[in-house]
């Protein structure tokens, strides 16, 4: 029997290197908000010239852990870029498809910002705005009601007098997840969750259907350039995007705080999130460059205070959260499964 696991097992792993040995190229998938970090990366890293430039594709994060943990191989991607933490459930479907060791870096902090156009007037919301202006239900009059809201200026006077309108990420977005998290769920009203009872924690979070919630697929710079062209019209990406574009559009306060390097790194920007990349680790050492390639994203010209990152946006970790990160990165460090 032991001989039987042997040779099995040998077989196994002979097809796991001499398919994934067929590439020469790192394949990253997942986040459209890492994206932009892990291209810049990317093509620094094969501009050294000792190993080609890593293939980059944005199909958002849920997308992303869809594909990574499809298996072991040439045929699945050797990294998955992540704008919220790996879920259980996709452990679970990594390690039943034998993808059972992971490695986990954080990358920095990112600001989820609520943008408009430069040309529409500056705007403030609370987080229970948002959430009344994105809900399906909301709570009136101690009722639990469809959706009425039209206008903001219906949620309050206070508020633009103009139709509600907000394009969001598809439900694979890892950004919708943050959204959903830190808004959708922290800004649902105490009545709406004391009516709803059990069913506040899928209630809070589900979005219109009467197209007010536009949804609009992973490409962040499509959402850019309509927001640009209607001053009426709002949109959420990450920090990156507005840093990228502040020639277009710029970001409304949340709780009366405008997103900013400083406030997403200490979280005081109400909405602030952490960001990450995932490596199959049985693809070190066999497509070539991955160890190189987590090096480089993880060292301080990259990701520190004074990193090439930090010009697009990204907002770098504290010193005691980059030193687990980077050690992280050069030990090859598994996650908990």
């Amino acid at each position: 029997m032991n001989k039987i696991k042997f040779i099995a097992a040998f077989v196994l792993g002979l097809g796991i290197t001499s398919a994934a040995s067929a590439r020469d190229q790192i394949q990253i998938v997942g986040s459209s908000t890492v994206y932009p970090y892990a291209t810049v990366v990317a093509e620094k890293f094969g501009k050294s010239g000792k190993f080609k430039t890593p293939v980059v594709e944005s199909t958002g994060t849920g997308g992303g852990m869809k594909l990574f943990c499809s298996g072991v191989g040439t045929q699945h991607p050797d990294v998955t870029n992540a704008s919220r933490a790996i879920k259980s459930k996709e452990k679970a479907l990594c390690a039943k498809n034998g993808v059972n060791d992971i490695i986990e870096i954080v990358v920095g902090n990112d600001g989820i910002v609520f943008s408009h156009s430069l040309k529409a007037k500056d705007a403030n919301f609370t987080k229970e705005q948002l959430w009344r202006a994105l809900a399906h239900d909301v709570d009136i009059n101690g009722k639990i009601v469809a959706n009425p809201y039209k206008k903001w200026s219906d949620i309050d006077k206070s508020l633009p007098n103009f139709g509600i309108k907000i394009m969001v990420p598809p439900p694979t977005s890892g950004t919708r997840d943050a959204w959903n998290s830190l808004v959708m769920g922290k800004g649902c009203s105490k009545a709406y969750k004391e009516l709803a009872g059990k069913d506040a924690k899928k209630g809070c979070p589900k979005l219109r259907e009467d197209g007010l919630a536009i949804e609009a697929g992973e490409n962040d710079t499509l959402i850019v350039n309509k927001l640009a062209a209607d001053p009426e019209l709002f949109g959420l990406f990450g920090y990156s995007y507005l840093i990228g574009n502040k020639d277009k559009i710029k970001a409304a306060s949340i709780n009366g705080v405008k997103p900013s390097l400083e406030g997403i790194q200490d979280y005081s920007y109400p909405i602030a999130r952490p960001l990450f990349f995932y490596v199959k680790k049985a693809h070190i050492g066999v497509v070539p460059g991955i160890k190189e390639f987590l090096n480089e994203f993880t060292s301080k010209k990259a990701m520190g205070n004074l990193g090439y990152l930090t010009d697009i946006g990204l907002v770098p970790l504290s010193n005691d959260k980059y030193k687990i990160t980077r050690n992280s990165a050069t030990k090859l460090i598994n996650i908990k499964m």
